[in-house]
């Protein structure tokens, strides 16, 4: 599974409208960037209490960077 499709996945799963979720993926030189955004109303399920659930996200994406050998960040917006 893509990081890209894993964000995605975990964020459609979370919010109340999943047709509003949009990610997309930007690659430069200091690695890739996956940009989610969502409902303004869904904002807080996204991040979560004192942002738990973005770090959550955030290390899953280390994790597979690791594997894959590539530096992988999230923005949330």
């Amino acid at each position: 599974m893509a990081a890209q499709d894993l964000v995605e996945y975990v964020a459609k799963n979370l919010v109340d409208d999943p047709d509003s979720v949009s990610v997309q993926v930007h690659t430069g030189p200091e690695g890739t960037v996956i940009e989610l955004h969502v409902a303004e109303e869904d904002m807080g399920k996204v991040i979560g209490r004192n942002g738990s659930v973005a770090k959550a996200l955030r290390t899953l994406l280390k994790v597979m960077s690791a594997r894959d050998g590539e530096s992988v960040s999230l923005e949330i917006g």
